[in-house]
């Protein structure tokens, strides 16, 4: 069995696109998927099911949400080895004087378009900083992600890819809850 890790974007935010967290478990089990284990109401799952292309899996969960709680949610899913990579490539955590409590992650569905990401990234945006590694962009934003500019619509809009961000805490419970999984 392969580990993955599911990510859904806006689901449970500001009363708006609710799913209960035993709901979206039942769903994923519905769905054939083992060892499931969600983090948080905000739509992290960690998930075992046979080898598969991400992309069918990503397509697969959203066509699901869909019929089932008849809105539209972006997912973006990962293989736990991706994931741990995404965490060991974070060119922040070198930086000593940058606190760690400011970190987090964006996803992406699709690397993007080089074009694309040199229009926005020497821009100045307050005291955010960011770079992007294959498909994801990590966050450095010392004055809070709430005041951010750097928002998952700003990527998308602007990268032409779907973005989820996540914080550096719930990055790495969510991996320590994949390796958990891999104990069973």
């Amino acid at each position: 069995m392969t580990t993955y890790l599911s990510i859904l974007r806006g689901i449970n935010v500001s009363g708006h696109r609710m799913i209960k967290m035993d709901a979206l478990r039942q769903l994923f089990a519905d769905l054939g998927f083992i060892n499931i284990q969600t983090y948080i109401q905000s739509g992290n799952i960690v998930f075992q099911s046979k080898k598969d292309d991400q992309q069918k899996l990503e397509n697969k969960i959203a066509k699901a949400i869909t019929e089932k709680f008849t809105f539209d949610v972006p997912v973006i899913v990962k293989e736990l080895d991706e994931f741990k990579q995404i965490i060991s490539n974070n060119p922040f955590m070198t930086d000593k004087g940058k606190d760690i409590t400011h970190f987090h992650v964006t996803f992406l569905s699709d690397k993007p378009d080089q074009e694309n990401f040199n229009k926005i990234k020497d821009e100045q945006y307050q005291q955010d900083e960011f770079q992007l590694v294959d498909k994801a962009i990590y966050l450095y934003c010392p004055n809070s992600y709430s005041n951010s500019k750097l928002t998952n619509s700003f990527f998308e809009n602007k990268l032409k890819v779907t973005a989820t961000t996540r914080n550096w805490k719930t990055v790495n419970e969510l991996q320590n809850i994949a390796n958990k999984i891999l104990d069973l």
